[in-house]
């Protein structure tokens, strides 16, 4: 058995670095790839988005067509699935996290995504 590091374990010893990430989401109507710098929380094996703009958010609205996604840390990447979510409470929950790792600067947020490896 080897002991060399997978791929996945890259990308998230990677993430545990990381303030930004860039995420890449195929455009709603374009079709075209659109890479995107976002700030994210990574909780033990969940990473999650804030949308800035909540629901009207553009990456967002993409992802709601298509949740296939790829994320990207200091050269390490995989792909993920875009999970919306829209409960009151679980926005609240990550709103919290992103606070607690970047302040306070967050208010009026509707939605958030959390990332599933594929």
């Amino acid at each position: 058995m080897s002991n060399k590091p997978t791929r996945n374990d890259s990308l998230k010893d990677r993430l545990s670095r990381s303030r930004e990430i860039t995420i890449s989401v195929t455009g709603r109507k374009s079709g075209r790839t659109i890479s995107i710098p976002v700030w994210f929380v990574l909780d033990e094996d969940k990473l999650y988005l804030l949308p800035v703009q909540g629901s009207d958010t553009q990456w967002y609205k993409n992802v709601l067509k298509n949740p296939s996604i790829r994320i990207g840390a200091g050269g390490a990447e995989a792909e993920f699935k875009a999970v919306p979510i829209t409960d009151g409470k679980q926005v609240a929950s990550v709103l919290d996290k992103f606070r607690a790792k970047y302040g306070d600067n967050y208010s009026n947020f509707d939605v958030a995504v959390v990332a599933q490896m594929q």
